[in-house]
């Protein structure tokens, strides 16, 4: 699917020791690199108005993550690496730029690969900034701000839990509005706050159903559990690879010796990222939405904020720094919601590490 770029925006086809992918480029080549990581259901046009809005003297460069729109529909996720796969892309990337270090900016799936990137690459970041990240435990099946998973085998995560209309509707490619889980009433509904709807919304779309679907692509496999609800992970896919018995441990960022300062913006109505997420199966399970929920004491609502807060907290401790911003009136996507806002501080941050 070939999805159109903006003016000021360069488009080429890279390939990497690991990754043949899409990777979109602004800004003078000699600029400081800026590198943009995108979420899931998404490809790097969701960040083309963030890249041409950097200021003078920045290059900002953003790739489709492997199992998105312009990477090789051959090169599956191991998610049983949680997200190594992504963090050793972006690494091979870089090297393949030939780009000692960098500014790192991650959204949703994104900033869970960050998270990752953090631990395996430390060397290699100038800053880091988070736009609604996933929680450093993953995506469902944890509890609790330090991230203790509701079973062992992280029964509530994974590509099982993915709603099979909506993934059905993906793989079909439906561009209608006919249903709940169309892809364009989930992006209308939950990516940004009704009844917002960006310029580029058809471009976008376009952007989310390149997600590459299909056997052990997304949303995933899954494994068969005798705990609730009777499904865990599998080994393949993006959204296994957020699962939190696939997830790095989280204390390897409190052990990075020169700390990369971090910013964090968050929508203060986001519900995709959330303590009450309403794609998380504790949130749904509280509210009746799924027959057989256990409880709270066995499987709450995950806390992915607080949990974000807490690791930040400790992070913070062990002698990082970071900023948290909350944009009110704003969902899941605040550098698209509020661009001028976002990139007030998005900037502010990047100029004061280079002064």
């Amino acid at each position: 699917m070939s999805i159109p770029t903006l003016d000021g925006i360069t488009e080429k086809q890279i390939t990497s020791d690991r990754l043949t992918t899409r990777v979109l480029f602004s800004g003078a080549d000699d600029g400081i690199p800026v590198v943009f990581v995108h979420g899931n259901v998404s490809t790097a046009t969701y960040w083309e108005e963030t890249m041409l809005a950097l200021p003078d003297g920045y290059r900002g460069i953003a790739a489709d993550n492997r199992g998105y729109g312009g990477s090789d529909a051959d090169a599956l996720i191991d998610a049983t690496r949680g997200c190594k796969d992504w963090s050793d892309d972006l690494a091979a990337l870089l090297d393949t730029l030939e780009i000692d270090s960098a500014h790192v900016v991650g959204h949703s799936l994104g900033g869970s690969v960050l998270w990752q990137f953090m631990i395996d690459y430390p060397q290699r970041i100038r800053t880091v900034t988070l736009a609604a990240p996933g929680s450093p435990y993953g995506f469902g099946g944890s509890k609790g701000n330090n991230g203790e998973m509701c079973f062992e085998d992280g029964a509530g995560s994974g590509g099982g839990i993915v709603n099979p209309d909506f993934a059905k509707a993906i793989a079909e490619g439906d561009r209608g509005t006919d249903g709940q889980t169309s892809p364009l009433n989930v992006m209308n509904g939950f990516y940004w706050k009704p009844p917002f709807v960006p310029e580029r919304i058809e471009d976008l779309l376009s952007s989310s159903l390149s997600i590459h679907t299909g056997e052990n692509k997304y949303p995933g496999d899954m494994t068969p559990s005798e705990n609730w609800p009777n499904v865990a992970a599998g080994k393949f896919g993006p959204n296994n690879a957020l699962a939190p018995n696939y997830a790095d441990d989280v204390t390897k960022l409190y052990a990075i010796e020169s700390k990369p300062p971090v910013l964090w913006v968050r929508g203060a109505e986001d519900q995709i990222v959330s303590d009450s997420s309403f794609f998380e199966l504790g949130t749904l399970g509280a509210a009746g939405a799924v027959p057989g929920w256990p409880g709270a004491d066995v499987f709450p609502p995950q806390p992915m904020v607080s949990q974000t807060r807490a690791v930040l907290d400790a992070y913070t401790e062990k002698g990082g720094k970071y900023q948290e911003i909350v944009m009110e009136d704003t969902a899941h996507t605040p550098y698209i919601e509020k661009p001028e806002d976002f990139n007030k501080q998005f900037h502010a941050h990047l100029q004061a590490f280079d002064a």
